[in-house]
Protein backbone atom coordinates (compact mmCIF):
# COMPACT_ATOMS: atom_id res chain seq x y z
CA UNK A 1 0.00 0.00 0.00
CA UNK A 2 1.32 3.47 -0.88
CA UNK A 3 1.78 5.95 1.91
CA UNK A 4 -1.34 8.05 2.48
CA UNK A 5 -0.92 11.49 4.03
CA UNK A 6 -3.98 13.08 5.59
CA UNK A 7 -3.93 16.69 6.71
CA UNK A 8 -6.55 17.87 9.20
CA UNK A 9 -7.81 21.42 9.47
CA UNK A 10 -10.60 23.02 11.47
CA UNK A 11 -11.43 25.67 14.01
CA UNK A 12 -10.79 25.24 17.73
CA UNK A 13 -12.64 22.17 19.09
CA UNK A 14 -14.11 21.19 15.72
CA UNK A 15 -13.07 17.56 16.23
CA UNK A 16 -9.63 17.25 14.63
CA UNK A 17 -8.29 15.16 17.52
CA UNK A 18 -11.29 12.79 17.36
CA UNK A 19 -10.77 12.31 13.62
CA UNK A 20 -7.05 11.69 14.15
CA UNK A 21 -7.65 9.12 16.89
CA UNK A 22 -10.29 7.30 14.85
CA UNK A 23 -7.99 7.11 11.82
CA UNK A 24 -5.17 5.82 14.02
CA UNK A 25 -7.42 3.17 15.59
CA UNK A 26 -8.58 1.99 12.15
CA UNK A 27 -5.29 2.14 10.28
CA UNK A 28 -2.41 2.64 12.69
CA UNK A 29 0.12 5.07 11.38
CA UNK A 30 1.85 8.06 12.85
CA UNK A 31 0.67 11.59 13.46
CA UNK A 32 2.26 15.00 13.68
CA UNK A 33 0.75 18.22 14.99
CA UNK A 34 1.92 21.71 14.10
CA UNK A 35 1.50 22.90 17.68
CA UNK A 36 3.62 20.03 19.07
CA UNK A 37 6.74 21.68 17.67
CA UNK A 38 5.82 24.87 19.50
CA UNK A 39 4.79 23.07 22.71
CA UNK A 40 8.12 21.21 22.77
CA UNK A 41 10.07 24.48 22.47
CA UNK A 42 8.02 26.09 25.24
CA UNK A 43 8.48 23.01 27.46
CA UNK A 44 12.26 23.11 26.88
CA UNK A 45 12.24 26.80 27.85
CA UNK A 46 10.08 26.06 30.91
CA UNK A 47 7.39 28.45 29.63
CA UNK A 48 3.74 27.49 30.15
CA UNK A 49 2.18 25.88 27.07
CA UNK A 50 -0.96 27.99 27.13
CA UNK A 51 -2.59 29.18 23.91
CA UNK A 52 -1.21 32.75 24.18
CA UNK A 53 2.39 31.52 24.47
CA UNK A 54 1.96 29.07 21.59
CA UNK A 55 0.60 31.86 19.37
CA UNK A 56 3.36 34.29 20.38
CA UNK A 57 6.07 31.73 19.63
CA UNK A 58 4.48 30.77 16.32
CA UNK A 59 4.21 34.42 15.28
CA UNK A 60 7.82 35.13 16.26
CA UNK A 61 9.19 32.11 14.40
CA UNK A 62 7.13 32.74 11.27
CA UNK A 63 7.95 36.47 11.17
CA UNK A 64 11.63 35.84 11.81
CA UNK A 65 12.26 32.73 9.70
CA UNK A 66 9.39 32.72 7.19
CA UNK A 67 5.71 31.83 7.12
CA UNK A 68 6.56 28.36 5.85
CA UNK A 69 9.07 27.43 8.59
CA UNK A 70 6.81 24.96 10.41
CA UNK A 71 5.55 23.57 7.09
CA UNK A 72 9.12 22.75 6.08
CA UNK A 73 9.78 20.96 9.38
CA UNK A 74 6.53 18.96 9.25
CA UNK A 75 6.95 18.04 5.59
CA UNK A 76 10.42 16.70 6.34
CA UNK A 77 9.01 14.61 9.21
CA UNK A 78 6.20 13.32 6.98
CA UNK A 79 8.67 12.30 4.24
CA UNK A 80 10.84 10.48 6.77
CA UNK A 81 7.92 8.61 8.35
CA UNK A 82 7.88 4.97 7.32
CA UNK A 83 4.23 4.34 8.15
CA UNK A 84 1.57 3.70 5.51
CA UNK A 85 -0.65 6.37 7.09
CA UNK A 86 0.64 9.76 8.18
CA UNK A 87 -1.69 12.29 9.77
CA UNK A 88 -0.80 15.97 10.00
CA UNK A 89 -3.04 17.72 12.51
CA UNK A 90 -3.59 21.41 13.13
CA UNK A 91 -3.23 22.91 9.66
CA UNK A 92 -4.19 26.57 10.10
CA UNK A 93 -2.64 28.53 7.23
CA UNK A 94 -2.20 28.10 3.50
CA UNK A 95 1.57 28.15 4.11
CA UNK A 96 1.09 25.01 6.24
CA UNK A 97 0.11 22.98 3.18
CA UNK A 98 2.51 24.64 0.73
CA UNK A 99 4.84 21.64 0.65
CA UNK A 100 2.48 18.90 1.84
CA UNK A 101 0.14 19.34 -1.13
CA UNK A 102 3.01 18.48 -3.46
CA UNK A 103 3.49 15.06 -1.83
CA UNK A 104 1.93 12.00 -3.47
CA UNK A 105 -1.31 10.85 -1.84
CA UNK A 106 -1.86 13.97 0.27
CA UNK A 107 -5.48 14.63 1.18
CA UNK A 108 -6.72 17.59 3.16
CA UNK A 109 -9.76 16.98 5.37
CA UNK A 110 -11.54 19.90 7.02
CA UNK A 111 -13.70 19.39 10.09
CA UNK A 112 -16.45 21.90 10.77
CA UNK A 113 -18.79 22.38 13.72
CA UNK A 114 -21.14 25.05 14.99
CA UNK A 115 -19.65 27.78 17.15
CA UNK A 116 -21.69 27.03 20.30
CA UNK A 117 -20.93 23.32 20.10
CA UNK A 118 -17.23 24.08 19.82
CA UNK A 119 -17.39 26.42 22.82
CA UNK A 120 -18.93 23.66 24.96
CA UNK A 121 -16.18 21.28 23.82
CA UNK A 122 -13.46 23.75 24.80
CA UNK A 123 -14.92 23.97 28.30
CA UNK A 124 -15.25 20.21 28.71
CA UNK A 125 -11.96 19.03 27.24
CA UNK A 126 -9.69 21.62 28.97
CA UNK A 127 -6.85 21.00 26.48
CA UNK A 128 -4.94 24.16 27.38
CA UNK A 129 -4.54 25.69 30.84
CA UNK A 130 -7.52 27.93 31.57
CA UNK A 131 -9.83 26.48 28.90
CA UNK A 132 -12.35 25.22 31.47
CA UNK A 133 -12.82 28.76 32.77
CA UNK A 134 -13.17 30.47 29.37
CA UNK A 135 -16.10 32.79 29.01
CA UNK A 136 -18.09 33.05 25.78
CA UNK A 137 -16.35 36.41 25.18
CA UNK A 138 -12.91 34.80 25.68
CA UNK A 139 -13.83 32.09 23.20
CA UNK A 140 -15.01 34.65 20.63
CA UNK A 141 -11.77 36.58 21.12
CA UNK A 142 -9.82 33.37 20.41
CA UNK A 143 -11.93 32.89 17.27
CA UNK A 144 -10.92 36.35 16.04
CA UNK A 145 -7.18 35.67 16.31
CA UNK A 146 -5.06 35.44 13.19
CA UNK A 147 -4.45 31.75 13.86
CA UNK A 148 -8.18 31.04 13.58
CA UNK A 149 -9.25 33.54 10.91
CA UNK A 150 -6.82 32.02 8.41
CA UNK A 151 -8.42 28.56 8.69
CA UNK A 152 -11.32 29.39 6.36
CA UNK A 153 -8.89 29.77 3.44
CA UNK A 154 -7.47 26.32 4.23
CA UNK A 155 -10.95 24.78 4.48
CA UNK A 156 -11.63 26.08 0.97
CA UNK A 157 -8.71 23.93 -0.26
CA UNK A 158 -9.94 20.74 1.43
CA UNK A 159 -10.50 17.56 -0.56
CA UNK A 160 -13.15 16.49 1.97
CA UNK A 161 -15.23 18.31 4.60
CA UNK A 162 -16.68 16.53 7.63
CA UNK A 163 -19.48 18.21 9.57
CA UNK A 164 -19.21 17.45 13.27
CA UNK A 165 -22.46 18.72 14.77
CA UNK A 166 -23.99 15.33 15.49
CA UNK A 167 -23.04 12.27 17.48
CA UNK A 168 -19.64 10.66 17.72
CA UNK A 169 -21.00 7.70 15.76
CA UNK A 170 -22.12 10.01 12.93
CA UNK A 171 -18.66 11.57 12.76
CA UNK A 172 -17.00 8.14 12.72
CA UNK A 173 -19.26 7.10 9.83
CA UNK A 174 -18.19 10.19 7.88
CA UNK A 175 -14.53 9.42 8.59
CA UNK A 176 -14.93 5.82 7.45
CA UNK A 177 -16.66 6.86 4.21
CA UNK A 178 -13.96 9.42 3.51
CA UNK A 179 -11.21 6.90 4.22
CA UNK A 180 -12.83 4.46 1.77
CA UNK A 181 -12.87 7.16 -0.92
CA UNK A 182 -9.20 7.96 -0.27
CA UNK A 183 -8.11 4.31 -0.36
CA UNK A 184 -9.90 3.54 -3.63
Amino acid sequence: MAKIIIGLSGQIASGKEVVKKHLESRCGGVSFKFSDILRNILDDLDVPTERDNIIKLSTFLRQTYGEDLLAKVLTKQVKEAGDDLVIVDGIRRLADIEYLKDLDNFYLIAITADLKIRYQRVLSRNENPGDAEKTWEDFLADEARETEVSISAVVNQANYILENNGTLEELKNQIDKTLTLIQN
